[in-house]
């Protein structure tokens, strides 16, 4: 195991991820984590339901980027991008 320098330090909103899961968007079943941030790995819309309650849809996301957001939910309906991964 790698030797973790920083494993003694608070971790703040704006540091990096630490851990990450493979999203399988659903309308009903939240993530296992609230996400520090998405991953969107092949492009089109991912629909959210941030850790505020607030559904919100992103159009045309493209494949590579990283979305900085809390969310709670990746929803089935309305996302069409695949390959999505939560980071916190």
């Amino acid at each position: 195991m790698a030797d973790d320098i920083f494993s003694n330090r608070i971790v703040a909103a704006s540091d990096p991820a630490q851990a990450a899961k493979l999203v399988v968007p659903s309308d009903t079943i939240d993530l296992t984590n609230v996400s520090r941030a998405l991953y969107i790995g092949r492009t089109g819309d991912v629909s959210v339901v941030m850790v505020s309650g607030q559904s919100v849809s992103f159009t045309d996301v493209a494949a590579g980027t990283i979305l900085p957001l809390r969310v709670q939910k990746v929803n089935a309906s309305g996302t069409t991008a695949s390959e999505i991964v939560a980071l916190w």
